[in-house]
């Protein structure tokens, strides 16, 4: 039985597009697959704490020594669990001023541990987490996939290098772009991106098969 691990991380809740694209991306999933497991994370609803002194101490390996450092140590194990456990990651990331929402940004602090998703060797920092790909529906408001404004995209080069140095480098990026630019471009923009969805789980599910 495959595995998914959906993660939603928009502040917007049922408004999110993001949201609503990865909703539906679960739904291709279980209509190809049935039998899918679906671990769910809303990181909007219930956000990781961000860092701080005890949670930073906690994750660098330093055994916990008060309360506050336990439990930080204890949520990341949780999340490094779910995430070995799949398969396959559905990510949901809108973009905030550039990047990806801190909510998000803080899973990936507490996942990224040395040691355990990756490690430093004599060669560089290599990925423990290979075999697993990973699609990210991402939200914009304007246009960053090209065009002038393509060097202020903060969000899909920060995405991929956080999963690449875990060794998830089969990753597929979809896009919903040019969501401000009006309701026809909008209603547009995200047609497209559900005839993108529907072929990627297609073709992952022929692999799969």
């Amino acid at each position: 039985m495959s595995t998914a691990l959906v993660i939603t991380s928009s502040a917007l809740g049922e408004a999110s597009i993001s949201s609503q694209l990865v909703k539906e991306t679960v739904a291709r999933l279980q209509s190809h697959d049935p039998d899918v497991r679906i671990i769910a994370r809303d990181l909007g609803r219930s956000p990781i704490p961000h860092l701080n002194i005890d949670s930073a101490t906690a994750l660098r390996g330093t055994e916990p020594s008060n309360e506050a450092q336990a439990a930080a140590r204890s949520l990341s194990d949780e999340l490094i669990a779910e995430l070995r456990a799949a398969d396959t990651l559905v990510i949901g990331a809108p973009m905030y001023n550039f990047g990806m929402p801190s909510t998000l940004k803080a899973w990936f602090d507490y996942v990224l541990r040395a040691g355990i998703t990756f490690r430093y060797s004599e060669s560089g920092p290599e990925g423990l987490l290979r075999g697993k790909r990973a699609l990210v529906i991402e939200s914009r408001g304007g246009l960053y996939s090209e065009g002038p404004a393509q060097s202020m995209d903060s969000q899909e080069p920060h995405l991929r290098n956080l999963l690449g140095f875990m060794g998830i480098a089969d990753v597929t990026f979809i896009r919903a772009e040019k969501l401000a630019f009006g309701p026809e471009a909008r209603e547009q923009a995200i047609d497209a991106v559900r005839l993108q969805i529907g072929e990627r789980i297609r073709d992952a599910c022929r692999k799969a098969a």
